[in-house]
C-alpha cells in the first residue's frame, strides 16, 4: 500500500467509517485548542471507559487500564499488556501544544483610547498571518488563594472576540517594502479588546473598564495576570473543506490531529500482547524543553511507577531495559506538498494528502542536523506492519535539502536507546491560524497507528 491514493481502496461501509472518525475529530479540535484542554478532554473520555489514574494502583495486572498526567499539561494512556513492561512497550507519542500568541506577565495596557493586551508569540508562526483574523482568549487563572478559573472568551456566539490590526494598503507603501519577516514585528502581535472608558477617571479609563469586566464577569484583578496562562487562538470549529468535504480546515492540526489518532487506537484496542502507550507532550514547538517537555524526566518517571508496580523490586537496570526493548512511532505531522510552492518541494521524496499515513526516517536540517535517524532494519519491521494490515502509507522528508527544516520529539526518545521513526499526517499551512489535513490520511494513521501498537 505504499504510496497509492488511499480514497480509491474505500468502499461505502468503510467511508462511512472514515467520516464519522474524521466528524469526531472535529468536536476534538475545535474544543481542545490548549495543552490544558486536550488533558482534560482526554481525561472525561478515558475515565468513561473505564481507565483510573496511576496513582490508585497498588499492583497492576494483564488488561488493566491507567493513565498519568503531569502538570495538567502531559498525559500517559496505558494498556496493560501480557507480557512483562520490562521487555519493552509500544509507544505513540504526540505533542499537544501549537503555535499561538501568548500574552507577557503584565499585558494589561491603554494607548490613545484602546486598551490591548501585550503579545508575545510562541512557537514558530509566519507573524503577518495572525493579523485582521478572529481570536479567542483560552486559559487559566491561578489565585493565591490555590484556586483555578478557567477562561474561554471567544467560542460562544455571544462572546465577543478579539483581534491584531493591521495597517491600510493606502498608508502601507514603507511596510509593503519590508521583508515578510519584518512586516509584521514581534512587539506589534498586541490584541485589541476594549475602547469604552470609565466616566469621571482621566487616566487609562479603558484599560480600567476592562479590569472592571474582567473582575466582575471572571474574578480577575490586574495582579492576577502575573499568574494567569492566556493563549490567542484562532475563534471558531474545524471545518469540511473542499466540495466533496475530502479535507478539514481548522487551528491546530500541528500536531493534535496525531494527538487524536493516537489516543484513539489506544482505546479502540484491546489484548495486545505487549503494554501500550500513548504519550501526548508538551512544549514540542519551542524545544521540548521545561518539566513538561519530551526532555523531561516525566516519562521515565512514570514508567519506573509502573515497573514497580508489576516488580516489587524495582531497579534502575529494569528501566534502563525497558527503554531499550521499547518501540516508538513519533506520531508528528509532516509537510504536505503544496502544488501552489512546488519549489521547495522534491517530489520523489515528499508526501501528498490522500496517500495515506507518512514516515520521516529523518527529520532535521543542513545536514540532517538535530535529527533522529531511524535504523533500516526497524524501518522493515514498519513497512510490514503497515502491509499486513493494508494501511496506506507513504516516506518524504522535510522539503529539498536546504530548503529549511524542523524536528520532532523522535531523537529525544531515540536518545533512551529506543527504535524511534516519526509517523504521522501531512499538512498543508502548517503552523498557520488554519490548516489543512486530508480525511483519509487523518484515518489511515488511526489505522496504521493501531497496526503498530498491536505488532510492533
Amino acid at each position: 500500500m505504499y504510496k497509492k491514493n488511499a480514497w480509491n481502496k474505500y468502499n461505502e461501509n468503510e467511508l462511512k467509517s472514515l467520516f464519522d472518525f474524521c466528524d469526531d475529530y472535529k468536536d476534538f479540535i475545535s474544543e481542545c485548542k490548549t495543552e490544558r484542554e486536550c488533558v482534560t478532554y482526554t481525561i472525561n473520555l478515558i475515565e468513561k471507559l473505564g481507565y483510573k489514574n496511576i496513582t490508585s494502583f497498588k499492583d497492576i495486572k494483564p488488561g488493566d487500564k491507567l493513565y498519568a498526567i503531569n502538570k495538567n499539561k502531559n498525559i500517559a494512556i496505558f494498556n496493560i499488556g501480557k507480557k512483562p513492561i520490562v521487555d519493552g512497550i509500544n509507544i505513540l507519542g504526540a505533542h499537544i501544544d501549537s503555535p499561538r500568541i501568548d500574552i507577557k506577565q503584565n499585558p494589561l495596557y491603554e494607548s490613545d483610547g484602546f486598551a490591548l493586551l501585550d503579545g508575545h508569540y510562541y512557537g514558530g508562526i509566519i507573524k503577518y498571518q495572525w493579523v485582521t483574523i478572529r481570536l479567542a482568549i483560552h486559559g487559566v487563572v491561578c489565585k493565591k488563594d490555590g484556586s483555578t478559573v478557567n477562561v474561554v472568551i471567544g467560542e460562544n456566539p455571544n462572546d465577543p472576540v478579539f483581534v491584531i490590526t493591521d495597517l491600510l494598503p493606502h498608508l502601507g507603501s514603507e511596510k509593503l517594502n519590508k521583508t515578510g519577516a519584518k512586516v509584521v514585528e514581534g512587539e506589534d502581535l498586541d490584541i485589541t479588546v476594549g475602547s469604552i472608558g470609565l466616566k469621571d477617571i482621566e487616566k487609562e479609563s479603558v484599560k480600567n473598564n476592562i479590569l472592571k469586566i474582567l473582575n466582575e464577569k471572571y474574578n480577575i484583578s490586574d495582579e492576577d495576570f502575573i499568574s494567569a496562562e492566556f493563549e490567542i487562538v484562532p475563534e471558531g470549529k474545524a471545518r469540511d473543506l473542499g466540495f466533496d468535504k475530502s479535507m478539514i480546515l481548522g487551528y491546530g492540526h500541528d500536531d493534535r490531529v496525531c494527538a487524536y489518532t493516537s489516543l484513539r487506537a489506544i482505546i479502540d484496542s484491546s489484548d495486545c500482547c505487549k503494554t501500550v502507550c500513548a504519550y501526548l507532550v508538551d512544549k514540542e514547538e519551542i524545544g521540548s524543553v521545561g518539566a513538561t517537555g519530551a526532555h523531561s524526566l516525566w516519562f521515565q518517571n512514570t514508567l519506573a511507577e509502573l515497573i514497580n508496580l508489576q516488580n516489587k523490586n524495582y531497579n534502575d537496570l529494569l528501566l534502563r531495559r525497558t527503554l531499550s526493548n521499547s518501540f516508538m512511532l513519533s506520531s508528528d505531522v509532516s509537510a504536505g506538498y503544496d502544488p501552489l510552492y512546488k519549489s521547495v518541494f522534491e517530489k520523489n521524496n515528499a508526501c501528498f494528502l490522500g496517500s495515506g499515513l507518512t514516515f520521516n526516517k529523518y527529520t532535521g536540517a543542513r545536514g540532517k542536523s538535530g535529527c533522529n535517524d531511524a535504523m533500516p532494519e526497524f524501518m522493515a519491521k514498519i513497512r510490514k506492519i503497515m502491509d499486513d494490515n493494508k494501511v496506506n502509507y507513504q516516506t518524504a522528508e522535510l522539503g529539498k535539502v536546504d530548503a529549511g527544516g524542523g524536528g520532532t520529539i523522535a531523537y529525544i526518545m531515540g536518545n533512551q536507546n529506543m527504535n524511534v521513526i516519526d509517523a504521522g499526517v501531512p499538512v498543508l499551512s502548517m503552523h498557520a491560524p488554519q490548516e489543512v489535513v486530508s480525511k483519509a490520511d487523518v484515518y489511515e494513521a488511526y489505522l496504521g497507528y493501531m497496526a503498530f501498537i498491536k505488532e510492533a
